[in-house]
């Protein structure tokens, strides 16, 4: 737990820290020095700040501290996937997953304690949504997510998704800055943008926020229907998010941006998989362009739906394919561990 009367130092802007630092006699490249323990070397304690003096690191924390996030347990499935429960500050626990391939070494971070869009087919639905993360934990998920990349692969995260617990959306301010601290090539880590991605159920102002704000990530839309009735079913964002008024939103989105928007579809067992779905999804793939990647449904105990059949799986991404649409098919991984998109809960929260 946080100490009474100080302040988590992560908070601070560069600017409040430098007048912090001013006001007390020091230097002002010391507030860039700390700056740079911060976001750039991941500093969990003031100890570790090496290049300052010992009078300054006392002072710091004398009026501040550091929230780090820590790993209260981690799994690794049969693929290789880690899954990683991370204990924060005040005691609540958010899951991430590594997900390692030949080719890319991919962070999935979390951005809330639990959601509050209940989407049928997640178990994080399920869960109360208690809090919203800041952005140091999840710059701190990736770091650490990163930590357990060079330990068991040797190889360092080549990418950054925000696809676990929570509506990242819902969660702007703190997301884009968190965005922003891994990017950062001065005092950040120096990723680049095209390494990340957002991806949100469909909160239509807030995609067009992104845009206006000119954000430095991709964008993935959850869409898993492309006919609002069915939508509405497993959805209910759809309903005041109508899929035509995500439309709107997406091309606002691709005009100002200039990027193409990942459609993500999780086929679930005669639900979503036929092709009138498929042909459903030409439809409203055609009016904003952009990839389409298929997801190998996880089944979860809350939840009444099943994974599609593989042939039927093969014939809606032909469907697509046929068409010009370019298609992936997503095979889970971590399954063996509850790993897999769709399937993060915090059990304690599942009853």
């Amino acid at each position: 737990m946080n100490s009474v009367g100080k302040t988590d130092i992560r908070k601070l802007t560069l600017d409040q820290l430098t007048e912090f630092l001013l006001a007390q006699g020091e230097k002002k490249f010391r507030a860039h020095q700390v700056y740079e323990w911060l976001w750039k070397r991941s500093a969990r304690g003031f100890e570790a700040m090496t290049n300052l003096s010992l009078a300054t690191r006392e002072l710091l924390g004398q009026h501040f501290e550091i929230r780090p996030v820590t790993v209260q347990k981690a799994q690794q499935s049969t693929d290789g996937t880690i899954k990683s429960a991370f204990r924060l500050w005040d005691g609540n626990i958010v899951e991430g997953v590594l997900i390692p391939k030949d080719d890319r070494m991919t962070a999935c971070v979390s951005s809330q304690v639990g959601c509050s869009l209940t989407c049928k087919f997640c178990a994080t639905g399920y869960m109360e949504r208690k809090r919203n993360l800041d952005a140091a934990e999840i710059y701190d998920q990736v770091v650490l997510i990163n930590q357990q990349a060079m330990d068991a692969f040797g190889l360092p995260i080549t990418n950054v998704v925000y696809m676990g617990m929570g509506e990242p959306l819902l969660n702007y301010q703190h997301v884009v800055e968190s965005v922003t601290r891994l990017t950062d090539q001065k005092y950040g880590l120096g990723m680049a943008a095209r390494r990340l991605t957002i991806s949100t159920a469909g909160i239509a102002k807030m995609i067009r926020k992104l845009a206006d704000d000119d954000v430095k990530a991709n964008l993935a839309l959850s869409l898993h229907a492309a006919r609002d009735e069915k939508r509405n079913e497993i959805m209910p964002i759809n309903e005041t998010n109508s899929q035509a008024v995500i439309t709107e939103a997406i091309q606002h989105y691709r005009r100002l941006t200039g990027r193409d928007v990942t459609y993500e579809y999780i086929a679930l067992d005669r639900f979503n998989d036929s092709l009138e779905d498929a042909a459903d999804l030409v439809k409203f793939v055609r009016k904003v362009p952009g990839k389409v990647n298929i997801i190998e449904y996880n089944p979860i105990a809350a939840a009444l739906f099943d994974s599609s059949e593989d042939d039927r799986v093969l014939l809606f991404h032909k469907h697509l394919a046929d068409r010009g649409i370019q298609t992936n098919i997503r095979r889970s991984r971590g399954k063996d561990i509850d790993a897999a998109c769709g399937q993060l809960a915090v059990k304690e929260e599942m009853g």
